[in-house]
This record gives C-alpha cells, structure tokens and sequence, in this order.
C-alpha cells in the first residue's frame, strides 16, 4: 500500500491508497516511523457492501474500513464528510485517490480565513481525489505546521464535468480512529454564559451539535476536544478541532458497530446545498487540528500559540492593547456630549488609554428600534461632531474608539426605507424580529459596500483608533432578493463570505484601527474571527464570578491575549451580585483589560485602587499575554475556589491568581497545585516575601489564605531566585 505520511515535532500523520483508489486513514497519534498498514483488519462484514471492482473479496468494505475523507454512494453508511447530488437529484459519489503532492509553505483560501506561516515554518499536502461519474474533482489540504504540532484541513471542490452538481455536505475534516475509547468536551452555552465545559462520553451512534443561528453562536463553540478517559490538564492524549469559520457549522462524533470512532467537522449541512456548475469552484474553511499525549494544558497551549501567531493578524497581533474604557453600563443609549466627556475625563485621570463610545451615537439611535444602518453621527444629541469630539478626547490623553453593528438594520431608518430589499424577509411572511432590528443581506456585494462606505467615511473624518463590530441576533428569514437566484441553501455562507470581506477591506484600509468583535458579546467567538480581529468581548455577562466560568472554558481553545474582559459596575447589571473591585479587576486582567462604569462614582480610595490596577496590569502585560495559562483547579468538580496561573516561557515567573467562590465555618485549608514551574528552583512570593520551591509548589500546593466572605481574591507574583 503507498501511503502518505506527514511529521510534526511530536506527531504523525498517515493515510494510505488502495488498489482501485480508495483513500484510507492510518494513523494520527504520536511520533511514528515506517507504514501503519498492519493496523488494518480485513474482515467479510455481514450487509456492508463491496466495490463493485473487488469481486468476491468481500473483506474489502467502505463502510467499516477507515476514510480519509468519507463520502455518501461508496458503501460507507457512516456519516459522511462529503455528499452531493447531481442535477437529477440523485445522491452519489465515489471519491477515488488521483495523485498528492507537497510543496513547501502553506496553503491559503480565496474569501477565508486561513491558518498562515512562513515558508520555512509550513509545508503543504495536496490529495486530489475524483468522481468517475460526475467529473468532480475534490482536492483534500493539509497544512503541517511542524514545531506547533498542527495539521490544517480544507477541501476544494471542482466541477471539472459537464453537468451542474450540488454540493449537499462538505466536511473540512474526518478522522477515524480504529480503536478506543473516548469522551467528547465540548463548550456549550447560551446568551450570557457561553462556553461552559462538558465532558460527555462517545457511545454508539451519533453525537453532534453546531448552530444554525447564522453565527457560531453562544450556545455551541466550533472547538471540540476528543479525549483518551483518562486525561488530564497533565496527561493523557486528546485531540483538537479549531473551525475557522463563523456561521452556521456541525460536529459530529460517531462510534460504530465495530467500536471505531469518528469524528469530524465542517459547515452545516442542513439548509445548505451550493450548486456547481462547470467550471465552478467551492472552498470549504479550515479546520486546525492538533494532537498531544501530555494533557489538556498541552493542547491548550499548542492552540494559543497557533491563535497568537498564526491566525491573528496586523499591528496588534504582538503589541499590548490600550487600558479601555467602555461608556455602555454607564449611560446605555442615554447621554450627552458633556456626559461622555465627564465620564473620559475622569479616566484619562487614573491612567485609562482609550474611551469608547457604545451604541447611540448615530441615526436616531435613542433605544432599540430605530436608527440601525444610518451610520452617521447624531451631532444633536452628541452637541458636536464625531471629528470634534474625538479630538477632546485626545487632547485628554486618550485615544477614541466607537461601536458599530453593520450587519443590521432597523425598519425604521433611511437605509431601510430607502432598499427594503436589503434585509432578509421573505415574500409573503411577516418576519422574526430579533432586538427589533432584521438582518442585512451580506451575500450582496453592493449591500456590504454601501455599509463600508458608510463606516469609512466616519473613520477617515475623526481620529478613531479602534471599533467594536457587534452583531446583535440570530439570523432568520434567509432569502435573497437577487433576481435569478435560485439556490437560497448557499445564501448564509455566502453572508459570511461578505462578513469576511467587510473586515478585510476594513482592516486593509485602516492598518493602524484595533478591531474587536463581539456579537452580543460572545456569540462569534472563534478563530475565524479571530484572523480579522485580536480580540473578542468575550461575553456581555461582566460579572466577574460568572466571567470565571466562561473565561476558564474559553481559555481551551482561545489564549487569553483575544479574550475581551472589563471591570464592570455593582451590582452588577445582569446579576445583581456585588464584587469588591479588586476580585474584579483579577479577573478581568485575564484577558485585554478596561472599564465599563462611570469612574466619577468612585471614592477616593476606589479611585486610587483603580490606579493600581492599571499599572498592574501594564506592569504584567508580556506575563498575560505571552506566558503559558493553566487551569489550577476543576470548577465542575470543586466549585468553592478558582484559580489560575500564567506563567513565562522560560518558567522563571508566575502570576498566580485565586477567587474564593464559597466560604464554609471551620473549612480546611485549600491548596492550589501550581503547574509549569521548575521543580528544582525556589520561587519568591512578591507582595509577602515568602519562598517556595517549584516541587512543593508542583506537588502540594500554594496555601489559599482563610478569610471571612466570599468572592475574595488574590494575586501573587513568583520570581524564580
């Protein structure tokens, strides 16, 4: 059998081509030499069939035997990665191996985000397997990225024959594994509380998830670990899939009759179905794939240092980010311009770098229902331009940001009653409305460069160094009023395709603009986001116990440098619950640091801890954003304390952080076991001038001081002496 292997540092990769062209996966695990063919059993398995070509050796079955790439009309009744009909509407394929090649370098993607690297850094893979029948061609890409331990996927689908085809399913990336046993974590959530961990064994049939909200949502993240039942944060092997895209997207993992178990991802097929006709061409996103015998941590940091330095991009992928201020929890839609300049003055005292203006300052934007695709200033309700008051601003010392949502409109502004057509809604019904406001149609080219324009000309008027791009619904009522068009399953990737474009031209335009998504806070919160924009608000919840949850699943998959956080008001707006400032501002320093309250209602003593924290956090900027995150404690498990460390590339310091959750009388003491730290080196706390060696500290624990109250926190810095 020819095979095909690629080599990371520590990993494999091998799949392997039958006689006739059958594509089968070998192996992806640790290191491995030679051919992992001897893996293989053949067995005549009862009612799975046989190609056609291989007579009576009916050992020889598509559907038990492992694919590269799965495919519905070979005699795989698994779940496949690729299916497609022809103009008939007959559902068929039989994807034969063609050829491969390597080069050097990887690959990228027309319209998408892509994992990217220096030629030195990367090398390509190309597998071109074809359909006898239909003349497509589909060519299967792997991007190595050997010191990172990573593998892209992505698929390219041609109609190299002489009918229209339509693509009904096209997975990015497959793995089947022949043997084991496994559980699934996943991040589920839902609107202001997203990413919460779920540890869920593989069992026999199917367990998918995904979103068919038009973004990747809250509810469901498009980053899954696939884990061996014993691993750990210290540990064990997993698997990893990163989905680079942020619409609508599926994850499936399937353990067979024979206890093989497979696993993959890619959009959602349902309510997709892309035509191709002659010629054509379709691109599916990438999936980043990354393996590690050493546990969760591992992974973890495998897929931050990926995120940091090959998916994030521009002048902020490296630099630290202004200390923010955010007016929204201060004023939401009602201020003023004296307002606003009160609330920046205050903060360019106490060392705050940027302010940022929230919804209302454009259109009739007074509440909710109106104004939304009118993107310029209200100068009446502001009492001075956009250019006049982002020069304030700056003669303070700060720098200006502004909040945006493009993607929508509201029923009552001049864009809607000026193109109806614009927005989604289907003829004939009346639609679901989502904060008021419908969804505009960015599968038109002219609707996104209308919006860009829009947003442009405010950028090249006022010195605006950042903007925060919101997206504020789920998307319904998908219908395109594009004469001719007659394929309404191709629509929603085709939305994010022009989501995808606008901050392209966006960032392009203006290098030197910091751009942060956020779609109702977490609700696209993904890495291919994150090739346009180094950071996310994380979430809209900003209460700083609940931002523990979500920040600690988030940090799987995601590094911290693109993790929005704030030190928001009490009680806190969407729980009620009051936190002292310094508990919030430790946990809102795991992640890019600001403010979203009214500084002027602080006494002297807040004002000035305030202070502190700032230069704290700059003070602590290359350890937060470079340094190695481990999670220190288990808060599905033991809920009373969190904590968490960062700690330095060359393990010489550590940032340790702890929030008590619950308090009980007469408790024990609790021990935080630190991870990442040189066993046989001694540590000096900063703040108490205690020392401790790296193997008690690795072994036993740090001491969590016992105190009365709860939501009481603590931050100590180690230097190795």
């Amino acid at each position: 059998m020819k095979t095909i292997t690629m080599h990371t540092r520590h990993t494999t990769y091998q799949m392997g081509i039958m006689e006739h062209g059958f594509l089968l996966h070998l192996y992806y695990g640790p290191r491995a030499e030679g051919s992992a063919e001897n893996l293989l059993s053949y067995n005549d398995r009862g009612f799975s069939g046989n190609p056609y070509e291989v007579k009576e050796k009916r050992e020889i079955s598509m559907d038990y035997l492992p694919q590269e790439y799965s495919c519905y009309g070979n005699g795989d009744f698994r779940s496949p990665a690729f299916r497609m009909k022809d103009e008939n509407g007959v559902f068929a394929a039989d994807l034969r191996y063609l050829s491969s090649k390597r080069y050097e370098g990887k690959y990228m993607i027309p319209g998408l985000p892509a994992v990217y690297a220096d030629t030195e850094e990367a090398y390509t893979v190309e597998v071109l397997l074809r359909d006898k029948a239909t003349g497509v061609e589909v060519t299967l890409r792997y991007g190595v990225l050997p010191e990172l331990d990573v593998i892209t996927r992505s698929t390219e689908v041609w109609n190299n024959g002489k009918k229209k085809v339509y693509l009904d399913k096209v997975f990015s990336a497959s793995l089947d594994f022949l043997t084991g046993d496994f559980d699934l974590l996943h991040f589920y959530g839902r609107h202001a509380m997203e990413r919460n961990i779920e540890r869920v064994p593989v069992s026999h049939g199917g367990l998918g998830f995904g979103s068919r909200r038009g973004a990747s949502s809250h509810q469901h993240n498009p980053f899954v670990i696939l884990a061996e039942k014993e691993t750990t944060e210290k540990y064990g092997g997993c698997w990893g899939m990163s989905f680079l895209y942020s619409g609508n997207f599926w994850f499936e993992a399937e353990k067979d009759q024979f206890e093989q178990t497979r696993m993959q991802m890619g959009i959602l097929p349902e309510m997709f179905e892309y035509p191709l006709a002659p010629g054509e061409r379709f691109y599916s996103p990438e999936v980043a794939m990354a393996y590690t015998d050493e546990g969760l941590a591992k992974l973890s940091h495998i897929y931050h240092e990926l995120i940091r330095r090959h998916v994030c991009r521009g002048k902020f992928r490296d630099i630290r980010r202004p200390v923010l201020i955010n007016n929204w929890e201060a004023t939401y839609f009602d201020f003023t311009g004296s307002q606003i300049l009160d609330i920046a003055r205050q903060a360019a005292e106490l060392g705050v770098e940027m302010f940022v203006l929230d919804d209302g300052w454009f259109g009739k934007r007074d509440n909710e229902d109106a104004g939304l695709g009118d993107w310029a200033a209200n100068e009446k309700k502001i009492g001075m331009s956009l250019s006049a008051l982002s020069e304030k601003i700056h003669d303070m010392g700060m720098k200006f940001g502004l909040w945006i949502e493009p993607e929508m409109v509201n029923e009552d502004s001049e864009l809607f009653r000026k193109h109806p057509d614009w927005a989604f809604r289907i003829p004939g019904r009346m639609p679901v409305m989502g904060r008021n406001q419908l969804t505009l149609d960015f599968s038109r080219k002219e609707v996104v460069d209308h919006i860009f324009e829009q947003i442009s000309g405010n950028l090249e008027k006022a010195r605006i160094e950042y903007i925060k791009m919101d997206m504020n619904r789920s998307i319904n009522d998908v219908y395109t009023a594009v004469n001719g068009c007659q394929n309404f399953g191709e629509i929603m990737h085709r939305y994010v395709l022009g989501v995808y474009d606008f901050l392209e031209r966006l960032t392009t335009r203006f290098p030197d603009l910091l751009v942060e998504g956020c779609c109702g806070g977490g609700g696209r919160f993904d890495a291919g986001m994150l090739y346009y924009t180094p950071q996310i608000w994380c979430s809209d919840d900003t209460d700083a116990i609940e931002r523990i949850y979500i920040q600690n699943g988030t940090s799987f998959g995601y590094p911290i440098s693109a993790v929005g956080s704030h030190v928001s008001a009490v009680p806190n707006h969407q729980t009620g619950r009051t936190v002292s400032l310094h508990t919030r501002a430790v946990v809102a320093m795991s992640g890019s640091f600001g403010y979203e309250l009214d500084l002027n209602t602080l006494t002297e003593k807040e004002k000035e801890e305030v202070r502190g924290q700032i230069w704290a956090y700059k003070e602590n900027w290359e350890l937060l954003h470079e340094g190695r995150y481990y999670r220190l404690t288990d808060l599905c498990a033991h809920p009373d304390a969190a904590a968490w460390s960062f700690v330095s590339r060359d393990r010489e310091e550590m940032l340790l952080n702890i929030v008590n959750i619950n308090v009980h009388a007469n408790a024990p003491v609790s021990y935080i076991r630190c991870m990442g730290l040189l066993p046989e080196k001694m540590y000096k706390v900063q703040e108490t001038g205690k020392m401790f060696s790296g193997a008690a500290l690795m072994t036993v624990g740090f001491p969590v001081p016992v105190v009365m109250g709860e939501y009481n926190a603590w931050q100590y810095h180690f230097i190795c002496v």
